[in-house]
């Protein structure tokens, strides 16, 4: 019952909010009904915690999405390469921003699992056999831990250490997609765009964003 009592009060919510957004702004659903034109993409974490859209105060049609484990982007993802696709040569963004956060139990876990790195699988999530969705997914970040010798450090450090890499680690992936190495060999998106790669943190415990400084462009 509760989980219901919980997806009623959504629906009342959205109604109050579609009221209130069409008093506010008369006309603002049938504009957006539309079209799109967002100039960004975020490549963010699931966790409920870091809704992109609240967390920078941004409208619906301002941030075109994508959202998974630990943010995450493999190059053989085709989930994510197609949002990447769509969203540079069929929406236009001229910003993918890679967003990761404290407090993360991706992270988390995989910190935790690097400790047990062997010669066999690697397995994030012993409760699941190692061919499991979320162990192969989380392969590459838990090897990454494994990688940077966090044990140096306090565990909150090593964990936005690893949150921090991790991002690092997704920025580059994403500069080497071929959708983006076509934008900047030809000097524009297929939409006539410069297209820019960002990587971001978000920190729960202060609600602020921090840039992380490996922005890479057109020519750089």
């Amino acid at each position: 019952m509760s989980g219901h009592i919980a997806l009623a009060r959504l629906l009342s919510s959205n109604s109050q909010w579609a009221s209130d957004v069409e008093s506010a702004e008369p006309g603002f659903f049938k504009e957006s009904a539309k079209g799109q034109t967002p100039k960004i993409l975020w490549f963010g974490c699931a966790d409920s915690r870091v809704p992109e859209s609240v967390v920078t105060g941004a409208r619906p049609g301002d941030i075109f999405v994508h959202r998974n484990i630990a943010n995450q982007f493999h190059p053989h993802d085709d989930s994510a390469a197609s949002v990447l696709t769509y969203a540079v040569n069929h929406v236009g963004v001229e910003h993918v921003i890679v967003v990761g956060h404290t407090e993360c139990g991706g992270a988390a876990a995989c910190m935790a699992a690097a400790k047990n790195i062997g010669t066999g699988p690697v397995v994030t999530d012993p409760s699941l056999p190692a061919d499991a969705s979320l162990n192969k997914f989380l392969v590459p970040m838990t090897t990454l831990a494994a990688s940077l010798n966090l044990g140096s450090l306090p565990p909150s450090e090593a964990s936005i250490k690893l949150v921090e890499e991790n991002v690092k680690v997704q920025v580059a992936n994403i500069c080497k997609s071929p959708i983006i190495q076509a934008a900047w060999k030809n000097g524009k998106s297929p939409k006539g765009k410069d297209v820019y790669v960002h990587g971001w943190v978000y920190d729960l415990g202060k609600g602020k964003l921090k840039d992380l400084g490996v922005s890479q462009g057109p020519g750089q």
